[in-house]
Parts: structure tokens; sequence; C-alpha cells
């Protein structure tokens, strides 16, 4: 369901503030289990580098549930923010596959 249906909601949501999926410079995704994490990056054609933090947060605590954002969140300012002005996305995923997204300006 995350492979076939998160790429245009994804996608779409940048649009709405004129900006691409490309524009995004920090991705903050919930990390629901290793097949989860294959099928945003596959989903949204990202690089295995926008899927780190997502993957040392399941390794290093596991899947905290709606938590687990935060967590890479915090990851992501430790390791040095992204620069001043750029975009970043938090994709929190739930029960039956439902989606929610922030889009973060640092």
């Amino acid at each position: 369901m995350v492979e076939r249906h998160l790429g245009g909601s994804v996608s779409s949501f940048p649009a709405e503030h004129d900006l691409t999926v490309e524009e995004i410079t920090a991705w903050i995704c919930h990390p629901g289990g290793p097949k989860v994490i294959d099928a945003v990056q596959e989903s949204l054609k990202l690089p295995d580098s926008a899927m780190d933090l997502s993957r040392r947060s399941l390794a290093e605590v596991g899947n905290l549930s709606s938590a687990s954002v935060l967590h890479i969140l915090e990851k992501t300012i430790c390791a040095g923010p992204p620069p001043q002005g750029s975009y970043g996305l938090m994709i929190g995923l739930g029960p039956g596959v439902s989606a929610e997204l922030v889009l973060l300006r640092w």
C-alpha cells in the first residue's frame, strides 16, 4: 500500500507549497519496519542517504509508533541541521496505512 499510494500524496503536498520533492533536503520518515522504509524510499525515488536516519532509529530503538518521527527529528538536528531556509518533510504512518505529512523549514 505504501509503495503504491504514498508517492502521489507526498508529491502533491509540496506542490501545494510551490515545492517539488527534489527540493526537500531532509526526510524524517516513520520507520514502521524495514519493508516500510524500503517502500517509502521506492515510492519517492529517494537515495539511500535520505532514509539513513530512519534506518538507524529503527535499529537503535525499534518502532516507537508515532513518536518515531520525533526521535528521527532529534537525530536530524543533532547531526547538524540542514541549511537555513531549506525544507524537510516529516512523514508519519499509522494504522490502515494512514499518512500524516508535515512540511518543515529550517
